[in-house]
């Protein structure tokens, strides 16, 4: 590693660390943008916020499908706003901590394991991480160009999507 690239990983940290003791977990919208704090995880918050988001879907899953759906809805437009609230306050676009998107992208992910059997939650899992991840087209375009707090999350919608219709498609067709 370079000194010039070692001197701006610790420009980053730093940044990083700035960012993160602007949160304040007594705001609800940043309590929320957290996942209830699990994207204070100090290694890979992103994987931390989606394993958060499990024990939520398996309280969700006991809805009917439309009342599951409206609250996914529900939970994309109050993530829109408390993802752009929370990226202002910190003054970081889409900073780690931020893992709502990542909650909303695994409920949508899990809308479609054919049962609530450990093996097709795992499998979820590790596509929806994957995909959000790597960022293959289309994720990647949204990625790059929509910002503010849609930007936020559409990502990880267009993550939870594919991976909903990859987990469909092989729980349906495959299996």
């Amino acid at each position: 590693m370079t000194i010039l690239a070692h001197e701006n990983l610790a420009h980053e940290n730093k940044s990083s660390l700035v960012a993160k003791h602007r949160l304040r977990m007594s705001n609800p919208w940043h309590f929320l943008a957290t996942g209830f704090g699990s994207g204070l995880s100090p290694w890979m918050p992103g994987t931390a916020g989606s394993l958060a988001a499990i024990p939520v879907w398996y309280l969700l899953r006991l809805l009917p499908l439309q009342l599951y759906s409206l609250l996914v809805m529900l939970s994309i437009c109050i993530g829109v706003y408390l993802c752009h609230r929370t990226a202002k306050d910190m003054g970081v676009h889409d900073h780690g901590s931020i893992v709502w998107d990542e909650f909303v992208g695994m409920w949508i992910t899990l809308m479609a394991v054919p049962s609530s059997h450990w093996g097709w939650v795992a499998a979820g899992f590790v596509i929806f991480r994957v995909l959000d991840i790597v960022k293959p087209w289309p994720i990647r375009w949204f990625d790059r160009n929509v910002h503010g707090g849609m930007g936020i999350m559409v990502d990880d919608i267009v993550a939870g999507v594919i991976s909903a219709a990859v987990l469909y498609v092989v729980g349906h067709y495959v299996i």
